[in-house]
Order: C-alpha cells, then structure tokens, then sequence
C-alpha cells in the first residue's frame, strides 16, 4: 500500500486520538485510512462545496427572510 506523509491540524489530530481512545477504531493508521476514504465517499456522492454559493444565504437569512420562521 503506497504511503503518504500529511500534516494535520492540532485539533483533527485530538479528533483522531479520541476516536482512537474510544474504541471506535483499532490505531490511529487504521483511523486516518477509515476517515479519509469515508470523506472521498461523501465528496463523490455530493460533489463539491461551491462556498460562494453559501455565502449568499448566510446573509440573508432563512429563505432570504430575516425571520426565522418562515411559512
């Protein structure tokens, strides 16, 4: 299996050490390899995030309402 070297924010690597902890997963090799193909998975099915898309609604609002409840 081809090996890769990454650099992970401090915080995704506590992320991994509890998961790690927990059970949830056997190592922390075993963790990375699971989460990333899990993350490929939802990239594929979803395609990619536009973020100039979403700004447009953040600032709107709901629905381009100001209120929340919007019927």
């Amino acid at each position: 299996m081809p090996k890769a070297e990454i650099t992970v924010p401090e915080h995704l690597e506590m992320q991994i050490a509890q998961l790690v902890e927990k059970g949830e997963f056997l190592n922390r090799e075993e963790a990375i390899e699971d989460l990333l193909s899990t993350g490929i998975k939802a990239y594929k099915t979803s395609g990619p995030v536009d973020d100039d898309d979403e700004a447009e609604f953040e600032d709107d609002g709901m629905m381009g309402h100001d209120d929340e409840y919007v019927f």
